[in-house]
């Protein structure tokens, strides 16, 4: 008797706990499937970064990807193999490749619909002109951490291929242009090694995040900075993070020459000249780490050179008790929208040229949905503006004009990438369909 109830036991857990592990795959595989039938129908299949590529004829569905993934709803199993469920999302941590047990994720840049234009890069950073180097965002990397990396990594490559320091006062061994992450990143290693460099910004120091919205959360990883040490971090607000790079610069003693955009690089006796905004410099290598977004994309409409006309929203609270037009679909004018809609007594209208806002992460629609619906944010969908008068913006709003009142207009029609600021120095580019 007792041996038969063994064996029926044994058979039930052998019965049991396949079909529990079959049943909850099922209802993951089903859960990502919609996610992905979502994000197809919302536009949002399309990842806008470097992106991890799947080989189902590889992968053994064990997951890992999924959970080492620190964005949510990116990667999924659909029929017990990984997929990019929510491409758009992705920014190119990397984490899941190296996560995948049996190597079956490779790491692409663009895909077979939407190639993405990359500067072309040798393995140690250098492009096609000899001297000038590339790295973080503008060769196609996202993610912080990433970043720091290359800067750290583009900076060593620098000072070996320099044979000796720089003998003539006048000439440095690097200039590197952008004070972003990268940027960073690549002064204190110069710094370290001993070079004569000077550190160039059009902005500040932090570089494209000084352009991020009040109490953004940009996420990140830990990374080692060249002199000050470890960073230990997974997400982290705007000022946070600039107030850690502060810090940094501090502790270490680094400067940059802020404000002073580079205009132009020639090659001119054997090194490089630099005119910037403020005067010439001269430098045997070049380091760009000025990022993807470029300048911001105008609307070309009349009246558009305005000082009631900007491109970003640093201090939200500057803007309280005024009437405020936000111009954009994407998730930089949501959270300026959100953000300026916070402010007592201010009001704000959302214009986008579809009747939908789709590309936006989750929390962001949240956040969108939640002031919509107390009335906080006005939305127009879909209209465009037609031409921007002293206190009026002129709109075509459902096939109709209307003319909207307002103190500011905030204009996030995305960046132009520096495609002709780089081509000028004879930079070349490769479009990658889906390639490694």
């Amino acid at each position: 008797m007792l041996e038969t109830l063994i064996w029926v036991a044994a058979g039930a857990i052998t019965v049991l706990i396949p079909t529990i592990y079959l049943l909850v795959a099922s209802r993951k595989s089903r859960a990502a499937q919609a996610i992905l039938t979502q994000a197809t129908e919302s536009g949002l299949d399309q990842p806008v970064s470097i992106h991890p590529h799947i080989d189902p004829n590889i992968c053994i569905g064990s997951g890992a990807c999924v959970r080492a993934c620190p964005e949510k709803d990116v990667l999924g199993l659909i029929d017990n193999r990984g997929v990019l469920i929510n491409p758009a999302h992705c920014i190119g941590h990397g984490l899941c490749q190296a996560a995948c047990p049996v190597d079956a994720i490779t790491l692409v840049f663009g895909t077979v619909k939407r190639g993405v234009d990359i500067p072309h890069i040798k393995g140690n950073f250098e492009t096609n002109v000899p001297g000038i180097f590339i790295a973080g965002e503008l060769g196609g990397m996202g993610l912080i951490a990433n970043a720091v990396r290359q800067g750290v990594e583009a900076a060593t490559y620098i000072n070996q291929s320099l044979e000796s320091r720089s003998k003539n006062g006048g000439i440095l061994d690097l200039a590197i242009v952008g004070a972003g992450p990268a940027g960073i990143a690549a002064s204190l290693q110069a710094k370290k090694d001993g070079l004569k460099f000077m550190t160039f910004d059009q902005e500040d120091l932090g570089g494209t995040i000084l352009t991020y919205p009040r109490r953004k959360l940009v996420m990140t990883a830990p990374m080692d900075l060249p002199i000050y040490g470890k960073v230990k971090l997974r997400e982290i607000q705007k000022e946070s993070l600039l107030e850690l790079f502060q810090e940094v610069f501090t502790k270490t003693g680094l400067s940059i020459s802020a404000k002073n955009k580079v205009e132009d690089i020639v090659r001119e006796d054997g090194h490089f000249k630099l005119t910037t905004k403020e005067g010439e410099y001269s430098a045997r290598r070049i380091l760009l780490a000025i990022g993807r977004r470029g300048s911001p994309r105008k609307l070309g409409v009349p009246g558009e050179i305005s000082p009631k006309v900007a491109y970003r929203v640093l201090d939200p609270e500057k803007f309280a008790g005024l009437k405020i037009l936000v111009v954009g679909g994407g998730d930089s004018a949501v959270e300026a929208a959100v953000a300026l809609s916070e402010q007592p007594g201010t009001s704000v209208h959302l214009s986008y040229r579809q009747d939908k806002i789709f590309r936006i992460k989750e929390g962001n629609r949240r956040r969108l949905d939640e002031s919509v619906a107390s009335r906080r944010i006005i939305p127009l969908l879909p209209s465009e503006v037609v031409r921007i008068e002293p206190d009026t913006a002129i709109m075509r709003f459902n096939d109709s004009e209307l003319a909207l009142t307002i103190d500011y207009i905030f204009i996030f029609a995305g960046g132009e990438l520096p495609t002709e600021f780089l081509q000028k120095i004879g930079i070349e580019f490769t479009r990658k369909f889906g390639e490694a």
